[in-house]
């Protein structure tokens, strides 16, 4: 595979925005599932559930452009998206407020965000690398084609383990076990249902990066999903 300096501006445009918008769901993702759940078309699951789905059609995208390992690299970046967080909240509770009820405010709020945080590390490394992996995997058995394919087999055993990890680790010991399992059904099948909705999107957000890196045509509706480019090859590598 090429080093990052293969890259042309455009290509490292389209890393950095993605990388941006992966960051950023992650962050909200972890605030939000501390401070609520909620009843979604049957579905009891965390806030901040949509959001952190946004991060899989986002590696798959990634993983079918420029391969596995910047896929990778997204993934890295977004952990240390969460550290960062983790940290800040921290530097900012050890600061006196104004008010001492400002200060149980600020703490109520965000110190549950801790182990949320901490849950979601760890269920975030093994979900996201396994779905880099798994995607790669399944494009070497569909040999280029099928993305449909590679981007539902991958995201649904990987979020059955972000799902199974992160609420076992988030919630157990505050919630009963049947709880718990209902809340790991429930958001693994919520998210199987928006990967299955945003199948369309990863073929549109693929065909529009090639297009817009020069990579090929947009082609909204082909099957083949070989990438045949020279430039492409050069770049991939692996």
């Amino acid at each position: 595979m090429g080093s990052v300096n293969s890259l042309n501006e455009r290509d490292l445009l389209v890393l950095v925005i993605f990388s941006g918008i992966f960051g950023a769901s992650i962050v909200f993702a972890n605030i939000a599932a501390g401070i609520k759940l909620v009843d979604f078309l049957g579905f009891v699951v965390p806030a901040g559930t949509i959001a952190y789905s946004i991060t899989f059609p986002i590696t798959d995208i990634v993983d079918e452009v420029y391969g596995k390992r910047k896929a990778v690299y997204i993934v890295w970046a977004g952990l240390f998206a969460e550290i960062a967080m983790l940290v800040l909240i921290g530097a900012e509770a050890l600061l006196p407020a104004l008010e001492p009820d400002m200060q149980a405010d600020y703490l109520r709020v965000f110190t549950p965000q801790v182990r949320i945080v901490l849950a979601s590390i760890i269920a975030y490394l093994v979900s996201q690398h396994h779905d880099v992996w798994a995607f790669w995997k399944w494009r070497e058995i569909t040999r280029g084609k099928y993305l449909w394919i590679r981007n539902n087999a991958s995201t649904t055993v990987s979020q059955f383990l972000d799902s199974a990890i992160f609420i076992f680790i988030a919630f157990y010991g505050i919630e009963s076990m049947d709880i718990l399992l209902n809340m790991i059904m429930s958001m693994w099948l919520f998210k199987v249902l928006i990967a299955a909705l945003d199948t369309p999107f990863v073929y549109l957000g693929v065909s529009l990066v090639k297009r817009y890196t020069f990579k090929q045509p947009l082609q909204l509706t082909g099957i083949n999903d070989n990438i045949s480019n020279d430039k492409v090859v050069s770049i991939m590598g692996d």
